[in-house]
């Protein structure tokens, strides 16, 4: 077994000391009115949370909630784009809004940096990132990436409905990021597991939600384990040898920009491909002229990106303090919904219609602010290929009638199931 004084047994039980934290019961049940008591935990704001955050919009701009421990959520964009950017009064040291605070001591470089890292640091660990996503990286995944959507493809033929979600959007980026870590291509329903269990399910209690990342990190610490012994040319070897002021990076950082790379780089990408085959599905005058078009299809794909933005971030309050009129408590949530922002019409002419040859689409799905999507080139990549291997395979496709489509909860929303008829 390789030896690196890092990655010792007595890491882990640190890394278990430091997430006591602060935990609240998360209050489940209808939603009473979203503006005083909202949940993006409920099934209504799975199915369609359009309609809530356009009346959100309207009558209470900036919405509150009691549950998680009290949490705040605007819908204008101005307003999402001010605290994006404003990271003197709101941390990233938590992005997933559930009854579980980290500790302070967290900050700031938070869990899984990059992006739970507050300045100065977070600067200085985004960099150390950067090379793995520049567009001429991505362009050496693109081939790959194509044969891989040709043979999902291949393994649907003979059947007259498929799950465009589970059969196709999922299997794509958890390909891709595998590759990327090093880690095995069969232990891809394991990746499913953990993607769903970081990002879904945020109202179970704290210790479930605790059990289920401790099972993600002990499977990384497995991989890194694994990479000491057999290095290899990829991000995980890539990190364990990094250096970052001088030294080999902490192994907590390690593993957490590993969890980072492996949740928000699938789920983010699996659920803009699922929506936007659903967006396809339904609309075929949309599907049509993109067949008969095949050069819109990249202005296509940013209206998709822009309409049904998967992502939505959180940041935590620094300080008691009142902010555009509502009064904020230290710690307390703020939800920025990069969707909603995406659908005011302030920002957006026509912000609730698709509208595939919007020229002018300066849409939030990738972030604002420091935390911008680092993967962005990765996940266009991703979703222009997913898109034109469908269509040149399959470009007479509809919602089946037989299964309802159902949508992910929390905070990264996409198609979970998306039964789609071919021909």
């Amino acid at each position: 077994m390789a030896v690196d004084e890092r990655f010792t047994p007595e890491y882990r039980e640190a890394r278990e000391e430091q997430v006591i934290g602060t935990h609240s019961e998360a209050i489940r049940g209808p939603v009473s009115d979203w503006a005083t008591d909202f949940s993006h935990a409920e099934p209504e704001w799975a199915a369609d949370p359009y309609p809530i955050q356009d009346d959100l919009r309207e009558r209470c701009p900036i919405a509150h909630t009691e549950r998680f421990g009290g949490a705040w959520l605007p819908t204008r964009y101005e307003d999402v784009s001010a605290i994006a950017y404003d990271t003197e009064h709101f941390s990233s040291r938590s992005i997933i809004v559930s009854n579980f605070r980290p500790p302070l001591e967290e900050a700031p470089v938070g869990g899984v940096p990059p992006i739970s890292s507050d300045p100065p640091f977070h600067h200085d660990a985004r960099k150390l990132l950067l090379p793995a996503f520049t567009k001429k990286a991505v362009v050496a995944q693109e081939a790959s990436t194509r044969a891989f959507c040709h043979s999902l493809i291949d393994a649907m033929a003979g059947r007259d409905i498929v799950d465009a979600a589970g059969d196709y959007a999922q299997q794509i980026p958890t390909r891709v990021i595998a590759d990327m870590l090093g880690f095995p291509a069969e232990d891809s329903e394991r990746f499913r597991e953990f993607v769903e269990g970081a990002l879904e399910g945020i109202d179970a209690p704290a210790d479930e939600r605790m059990a289920r990342m401790e099972a993600l990190f002990v499977y990384l610490d497995q991989q890194i384990l694994d990479h000491l012994d057999n290095p290899r040319d990829d991000l995980t070897t890539y990190l364990i040898n990094a250096e970052l002021y001088g030294q080999k990076l902490a192994p907590s950082h390690v593993a957490g920009s590993m969890a980072l790379l492996l949740i928000a780089g699938i789920d983010t990408t699996w659920s803009a491909i699922g929506a936007s085959l659903w967006h396809l599905a339904r609309t075929p005058a949309d599907r049509e002229r993109l067949i008969a078009e095949p050069g819109l299809l990249t202005t296509a794909m940013e209206e998709f990106l822009r309409a049904y933005a998967p992502v939505t971030m959180a940041r935590l309050v620094k300080d008691d303090m009142n902010w555009r009129g509502v009064d904020m408590k230290a710690d307390d949530w703020v939800l920025l919904s990069f969707p909603a922002a995406n659908r005011d019409p302030a920002q957006f002419d026509r912000a609730d219609e698709v509208v595939i040859d919007r020229e002018v689409n300066r849409h939030a799905a990738f972030g604002l602010g420091i935390h911008r999507c680092v993967g962005s080139h990765l996940a266009r990549m991703e979703l222009r290929v997913a898109l034109e291997v469908w269509l040149e395979r399959l470009p007479e496709f509809s919602l089946a009638d037989s299964a309802p489509v159902t949508w992910a909860t929390g905070q990264v929303r996409g198609p979970r199931r998306l039964p789609i008829r071919i021909g």
